[in-house]
């Protein structure tokens, strides 16, 4: 385990959260490790998990569709024919890891950590709930708004072979599908301190990838079941955007902090009306209770980061390359080795007809990709999801 262990200490310290810029705090660095190693250490394979007559029912079938998700990931789509995705882990926990999010009082420009593997995100990620805690009530002592969201999993971007989770196997198999496809696309390309190129790419393989699958499966239970939780996801994105937009515009104004507080719990207050219009039109489904759990801070909805605007310049992209996913790769490929500036501009000349996707989202216009984003928050609106059939 020796290798595994020094690789884990600089994959998990910057996949699963992140180092102060100007230190290296050894003590955060180790629990990173020890906690991905812990992670592969209870991965087993899932054929032996098949093959045993005391495999859990409720999980045989769960697991055999995780088989046959990654054997169309590979067959099909020319995504990463690895060991990732063919073992399996429980960690008797509800979520991997826990990802701390703080803001100031009055703005929602979010606190940042920088680290080797994958550059600076505004996140830092425990293995542990109460050390997550902690460092939340570190930040508030500090002036900090922070938030504390349950993440169900993260990709090592290929470092290791990710195994499948009990933190997530549950899900809907069109999500258990959308979630795979996304992951393994990150082990396709990723390229450091640009979330918005990753998040986008990632999405635009994941859409035409679950469609490919529904249409291969059809199965129209599952489609209808797809269709149902993407509908849900895409209405509770809208409300968390629009309120989200509404805060920053209070605390970018004119007016005193009194009167910016004052606002701010306005708009909170808004928020929650809101959903609670939503429940009521899903007929009460409370899937998203989860995320109004911890007091709603400027955190919570700063969180929410809408870093798919160049998915319309990828599917076009993919369309150039007459559907095929490898020839899209390729391509997707040169625009990763230009200087970012220039891969956004052209990315971004060819979304230019395609609208915004603030827009899409704002008027429910049927982008099923648009999630929340950077690497583990699409997976936090997951997990606030009810992780059962619905």
């Amino acid at each position: 385990m020796g290798r595994v262990r020094i690789g884990a200490i600089l994959l998990a310290a910057g996949l699963a959260a992140g180092c102060a810029a100007t230190t290296v705090d050894l003590p955060y660095y180790w629990q990173s490790a020890v906690g991905q190693v812990s992670v592969l250490q209870r991965a087993r394979p899932i054929g032996d998990l098949l093959a045993d007559p005391a495999l859990d029912e409720r999980l045989r079938p769960k697991l055999r569709r995780v088989l046959e998700i990654r054997s169309f990931a590979s067959r099909e789509l020319g995504l990463p024919d690895n060991g990732s995705y063919t073992r399996y882990a429980d960690l008797g926990r509800p979520f991997v890891v826990w990802n701390v999010f703080a803001t100031p009082e009055l703005s929602m420009q979010m606190k940042q950590w920088c680290f080797p593997v994958a550059g600076c995100v505004t996140y830092r990620g425990y293995f542990e709930r109460d050390a997550a805690e902690r460092h939340a009530a570190e930040l508030r002592t500090q002036g900090w708004e922070a938030y504390v969201a349950g993440v169900p999993a993260y990709s090592t971007l290929g470092w290791f072979d990710d195994p499948v989770l009990n933190t997530f196997v549950h899900a809907p198999d069109g999500e258990l599908a959308r979630l795979i496809f996304h992951e393994l696309a990150h082990q396709v390309l990723y390229v450091k301190g640009d979330s918005a190129f990753n998040e986008s790419f990632a999405t635009a393989v994941e859409e035409v990838a679950v469609e490919r699958w529904l249409d291969a499966g059809g199965d129209p239970a599952v489609r209808a079941a797809y269709d149902r939780f993407a509908e849900r996801r895409r209405a509770f994105v809208a409300l968390l955007v629009r309120h989200r937009d509404e805060l920053a515009a209070v605390f970018a104004g004119d007016a005193t902090d009194e009167e910016k507080r004052a606002g701010k719990q306005a708009v909170l207050a808004s928020l929650q009306q809101g959903y609670r219009a939503l429940k009521a039109a899903w007929g009460g489904w409370a899937g998203y209770d989860r995320w109004f759990a911890q007091p709603l801070t400027n955190a919570h909805l700063a969180s929410v980061a809408t870093y798919h605007e160049l998915v319309p310049g990828f599917r076009l992209l993919l369309d150039e390359a007459g559907g095929e996913l490898p020839r899209f790769f390729e391509r997707a490929r040169e625009l990763a080795a230009l200087p970012q500036a220039e891969r956004r501009r052209k990315l971004g000349a060819w979304c230019a007809p395609c609208g915004s996707v603030r827009v899409a989202v704002a008027e429910a216009a049927g982008d099923r990709g648009f999630q929340l984003a950077q690497q583990g928050m699409e997976l936090v609106l997951l997990a606030a999801g009810e992780p059962a059939e619905q």
